[in-house]
């Protein structure tokens, strides 16, 4: 089974890279097979143009469409999702994400972004076709922390709650496929 990573952070070193990571070690212990789009890593002509055409827009959504199921990771800016993120999300196309399970990962500074991934993300995500959209997992960003060397360390309550999402995650991903 495979699952794709649908990263929406503009940095490469963003703390929830080490989530992101994290989760996908964990899905590949489980046998899912792990593609990722680095949406900041696609043309940003082609995102803010809308380029559905182009040769990377077509391949990312393929990506997408041949998923069984999809993680979408954002850090959280004023109160939404990345709008890099926003600009990937508008070209899938209508029904892209029809019998698509996904798990939000989200982080942000404080928990006053709590319900982001309910109000900003959810109903996009529903738009597109998704029925089954987990609960998620919302991560202060206290709780992650990146030493010198660029190795991750993520807060033990939070790891002992990212555990059970997984495991929910996957559980959901076979049900769904048998």
């Amino acid at each position: 089974m495979k699952i794709t990573v649908i990263n929406g952070s503009p940095n490469p070193t963003s703390r929830i890279s080490g989530i992101i990571e994290y989760t996908e070690n964990r899905l590949r212990e489980n046998g899912f097979e792990i593609e990722r789009i680095n949406v900041a890593e696609l043309p940003p002509e082609d995102l803010i143009y809308t380029r559905f055409n182009s040769e990377s827009i077509v391949n990312a959504n393929k990506l997408v469409s041949e998923s069984d199921a999809l993680i979408i990771a954002s850090p959280v800016y004023q109160g939404a999702y990345t709008g890099v993120l926003k600009t990937f999300l508008d070209l899938i196309p209508e029904r892209g994400l029809e019998d698509k399970t996904v798990l939000p990962l989200f982080i942000g500074g404080s928990k006053a972004s709590l319900l982001s991934m309910d109000y900003s993300l959810k109903p996009v995500l529903s738009s597109l076709g998704s029925r089954n959209i987990m609960g998620g997992v919302f991560t202060v960003g206290s709780q992650v922390t990146r030493n010198n060397n660029g190795d991750v360390s993520i807060d033990r309550e939070l790891l002992q709650f990212l555990e059970l999402e997984i495991q929910k995650f996957v559980m959901e991903v076979q049900l769904r496929q048998k």
